[in-house]
């Protein structure tokens, strides 16, 4: 038990002390850019189902007459 405690000392003890942290201006930025770029995305994934669906519809259709 007591090797957990100290690996989470340790790890807590790197986090302040060796990792170098965005600063408030850099994470509200990247954190625009990361929502715009997951909206465009999700727009062309949605797009993209649309059209194969229509595209599948019509194949079906076109089959049973």
């Amino acid at each position: 038990m007591a090797g957990i405690v100290n690996y989470i000392k340790e790890s807590f003890e790197e986090l302040k002390n060796n990792v170098s942290w965005p600063t408030w201006a850099e994470t509200q930025s990247l954190t625009i850019l990361v929502a715009v770029f997951s909206i465009i995305f999700s727009l062309a994934i949605w797009g993209i189902d649309t059209v194969f669906s229509r595209v599948i519809g019509y194949y079906f259709n076109l089959i049973n007459g």
